[in-house]
């Protein structure tokens, strides 16, 4: 048994989902917390959606001075916006799903009263998942900053354009690329955009980032997986005339010119996701990409 949870706090935006739903789940959420003798914290949009007027409402990135638990209500998006600044502030997060995929929240509204309340009570797995920090640079200038969860992906501004760029990993050349693009990801993101790209899956155990080019123009070209801690900056091609930009977890782009460049390193703050005892990560792998299918006759 681990460290019981006593000062809870709720977040979630509704995004794609049907707003009606949503706020009856986190409604439902709500409800069953009050029952319990825990401290209950409402984030300040999330409020908003509750119109809450019975519990103290706080900024997301404010939790930390008064929460020990953030749980996150809808799909993957709500837990990487929430996950950055948790990991931040270093306050630990569970997920509740009600999105699509939810491979980062793996509790279903159907299960908060039995798992929800063993994990409030002390019974539950802790797991780490690094990040990804992101610089645009100019010369020695640091521009722009952003982190990431899962994925920083380097893509053309027009659709349908190639760009030219090369990878260097801790200076050292790979090699010249011409691609629509370069997705690089955490194990956390192995299983969104860069598996869409081709990318392998990577257990969120592992220290590694993957580096999975979008639609090379040569076919030789093909995901490269690297230690953690190394490394990697891109250099655009200063002759290239399509414009390009940057995006972090799906952020707002940062448009880059030719003369920049961009230093990717591993933070060293780690997001805190709280599990459910039961939690198997090849359960979830199963589930959420359709491995499900047995023979039979």
């Amino acid at each position: 048994m681990q460290k019981p949870f006593k000062r809870i706090a709720i977040y979630g935006q509704p995004r794609s989902y049907d707003r009606h739903d949503f706020n009856e789940a986190l409604q439902g959420l709500k409800k069953f917390l009050q029952k319990l003798n825990v401290d209950l914290f409402i984030e300040k949009e999330t409020a908003g959606l509750l119109k809450d007027q019975d519990h103290p409402i706080v900024e997301l990135d404010q939790l930390r001075k008064c929460c020990d638990l953030l749980i996150v209500v809808g799909g993957d998006g709500n837990m990487l916006s929430a996950g950055r600044i948790a990991a931040a502030i270093d306050i630990p997060v569970v997920g509740i799903n009600r999105g699509r995929l939810g491979f980062l929240t793996d509790i279903l509204p159907s299960e908060l009263e039995n798992k929800l309340r063993n994990i409030l009570e002390g019974h539950y797995q802790e797991e780490k998942r690094f990040l990804l920090s992101a610089s645009v640079q100019s010369d020695n200038t640091v521009l722009s900053k952003s982190d990431a969860l899962n994925d920083v992906v380097l893509l053309a501004s027009k659709v349908a354009h190639m760009i030219q760029f090369e990878i260097f990993i801790n200076q050292q050349l790979v090699l010249n690329q011409r691609a629509d693009g370069l997705i690089i990801a955490t194990p956390t993101g192995s299983t969104a955009y860069a598996l869409s790209g081709g990318g392998p899956i990577l257990h969120p155990e592992l220290d590694v980032i993957v580096l999975v080019p979008v639609s090379p123009h040569t076919l030789s070209s093909r995901p490269i997986v690297v230690d953690a801690n190394s490394e990697i900056t891109i250099k655009l091609n200063p002759t290239q005339i399509t414009p390009a930009c940057l995006s972090c977890d799906g952020q707002a782009p940062i448009a880059l010119d030719s003369d920049h460049h961009i230093v990717i390193r591993k933070k060293s703050e780690k997001l805190r996701l709280i599990h459910p005892l039961d939690y198997n990560y090849y359960e979830t792998l199963r589930s959420k990409l359709g491995w499900q299918a047995k023979y039979g006759a």
